[in-house]
């Protein structure tokens, strides 16, 4: 089969499409559903993968792409899953290729309505946000919700489920084409990047945000932190902007604020934690939402497998918009 390849962690360009042997013939490979893949998902830790720089770093030569939707070619006896069954599927690795082996735990069934493509661009995101929003922040009905870099894929996820569940959405964007996205996701209220602290008290009367949803990192959290209205939690999602802040704890302590770690993937592989199991739970509760049309994914590129650079490239610069997503 073709896949997409990290050869050596220099980066995106280092990325190279080979063929390589069907994950069906892998030992082991009879207690896994086997996924002819349709379209995958493109995330930022598939960028940061391919510089050695996730927490995960599995040694070249490795297949990135942890996200995936298609059909089943084989499952396990005693699972759920037959042949032909439509699915999405959180993989891990191996989701940039025609076919991938995943643990039956990490397969979702997907409705006949639902495309390949929003079905791609369902697994990482919103059962991320999901966690952050529902399990971190307590997030209640009536409250309001900031999310920063609100047009990406992390973003207009964000902005979806805070809105169906009840939350008042404030998203800070950019530019203005970044906005249009945000505002077609759900948002509220649109915030430019530059004077957002100003423009959430001005919305609020003065109070500030309960909650902020920040993947972006860099040099917002300051600022964010100051919009926050007592008791206010910040959500620390990820670092698209390359640098990891620093905070000053004086400011939590003065305003009783609450600054929140969102390691999804660390939250339900920890010895301690719910295990796989509960991406499952998380994927049911995300489902009448889909059906509903509270959560409909933003798409942004959709690339051949051929482009893989183009589209991590786009990711890592920040320039997309919406899921990117790669179709083999």
């Amino acid at each position: 089969m073709r896949a997409a390849q990290v050869t050596r962690l220099d980066g995106p360009e280092a990325v190279e499409v080979v063929d390589l042997p069907d994950p069906a013939e892998a030992d082991g490979a009879e207690r896994k559903v086997v996924v002819d893949v349709a379209a995958a998902g493109v995330c930022f830790p598939d960028v940061l993968l391919t510089r050695g720089q996730y927490q995960m770093r599995p040694d070249p030569p490795f297949v990135p792409g942890s996200e995936v939707a298609g059909v089943v070619r084989s499952a396990p006896a005693g699972s759920e899953y037959a042949p032909g069954d439509r699915v999405a599927a959180f993989c891990v690795l191996g989701g940039f290729a025609q076919a991938v082996a995943v643990d039956p735990a990490m397969v979702f069934p997907l409705p006949d309505d639902t495309t390949w493509s929003q079905g791609a661009a369902l697994p990482m995101n919103y059962l991320t946000c999901d966690f952050a929003l529902r399990e971190r922040a307590r997030l209640q009905p009536g409250e309001t919700v900031l999310v920063h870099g609100a047009a990406g894929g992390v973003g207009t996820a964000a902005v979806q489920l805070a809105r169906a569940w009840g939350a008042r959405v404030l998203a800070v964007v950019s530019s203005e084409a970044k906005g249009d996205v945000a505002r077609a996701a759900g948002a509220d209220e649109v915030l430019p990047v530059d004077g957002f602290r100003e423009a959430v008290a001005d919305l609020t009367a003065g109070r500030g945000v309960d909650v902020a949803v920040d993947p972006v990192g860099g040099d917002r959290l300051t600022d964010s932190l100051r919009a926050l209205a007592p008791g206010g939690r910040h959500l620390v999602i990820g670092f698209t902007a390359g640098s990891i802040p620093e905070v000053k704890v004086n400011r939590l302590l003065l305003g009783n604020l609450s600054l929140v770690g969102v390691g999804w993937g660390a939250w339900w592989t920890h010895p301690a934690g719910p295990g796989s199991a509960y991406l499952r739970t998380q994927w049911d509760a995300l489902l009448p939402l889909l059906r509903d049309g509270s959560v409909d994914p933003v798409l942004g590129e959709v690339r051949a497998l051929d482009e893989v650079v183009a589209a991590l490239e786009a990711v890592e610069g920040r320039r997309a918009t919406g899921k990117v997503l790669l179709t083999p």
